[in-house]
């Protein structure tokens, strides 16, 4: 697990959820184990580490998906195992991981955006920054790294309207995104400057950053619990509310495989809207 961990260094993220992973296999596992001893009864008594004993710092049983995430890494250690020789039966194939958990997606209607953009925030960077997220689907990460070198003004399109696109590589995926932006988006960067210098300078991720972000969503009127992140959940609601196909969304969120924005279909789902009126409409009295 050591090995699998190492390999992932350079994604923070990652390599975080494999660190807590290995410890919590640490914890379960007995002293001087050798690949003898595995099993399924091991494997079946890890899952159960994790579902029953297993605690978050603040001494919390671990959520639905950390679950999920935790055993696939052990999962994949496993199987590495296999493949490389170092276990003579792939007993991880007969055990059951953890199902995926479904996590609310908070997002901002399209009013409830209207009234943030109109709406004062003690941080204009932050805003500026929000709102384009809210505009390209951007990832905090990617935005928080954008380079003037990678924003494009391509001139005029066939139709004699500006064209803007971003060219980046996205740091969760590490894959490279061709990213076409609109003239809104575009004017939310302001004026162009050197081509190393970041666009969104300044832009720092902090406690302060987050609690200037509600405050500024309370100062709109807004009480859901809004995150930066929720500025992309956003981002994907609007696309198919006003008619972008889930595959397109999908390529420009960057989403490697088209289940994870199903999920945002889902949200959207007008004939559940008009389902919960369907039912005619009761004369109720209360004595």
């Amino acid at each position: 697990m050591s090995k699998k961990k190492e390999e992932r260094y350079q994604t923070k993220g990652n390599y975080d959820n494999w660190d807590a992973a290995q410890k919590h296999l640490e914890r379960y596992c007995p002293a001087h184990i050798t690949f003898n001893d595995i099993d399924i009864k091991f494997i079946k008594g890890f899952r159960k580490h994790l579902d029953t004993v297993a605690v978050t710092k603040s001494q919390k049983g671990l959520s639905q998906n950390t679950k999920h995430t935790y055993f696939n890494k052990f999962k994949a250690c496993l199987n590495a195992a296999f493949d490389e020789g170092y276990l003579k039966e792939n007993f991880i194939k007969k055990v059951k991981g953890f199902s995926m958990g479904e996590s609310t997606r908070e997002y901002l209607t399209y009013n409830e955006l209207q009234k943030l953009s109109q709406t004062p925030c003690t941080i204009p960077l932050l805003k500026r920054a929000f709102l384009f997220s809210a505009l390209t689907g951007v990832r905090w990460s990617d935005i928080h790294k954008l380079k003037w070198s990678e924003v494009r003004d391509e001139g005029m399109d066939d139709s004699g309207n500006p064209t803007f696109r971003i060219v980046f590589q996205q740091k969760k995926t590490e894959g490279v995104e061709y990213l076409y932006i609109s003239q809104q988006a575009r004017d939310l960067l302001g004026e162009r400057k050197d081509p190393k210098q970041r666009v969104f300078k300044g832009l720092r991720y902090s406690a302060h950053m987050n609690l200037q972000l509600l405050r500024w969503c309370m100062a709109a009127g807004i009480t859901k619990h809004i995150t930066f992140h929720s500025a992309r959940h956003t981002n994907a609601v609007l696309l198919l509310e006003n008619g972008a196909d889930i595959y397109t969304v999908s390529k420009r969120l960057g989403h490697k495989e088209i289940r994870t924005t199903e999920i945002y279909a889902k949200i959207i789902d007008k004939k559940m809207k008009e389902a919960a009126n369907l039912l005619p409409k009761l004369e109720i009295e209360f004595l």
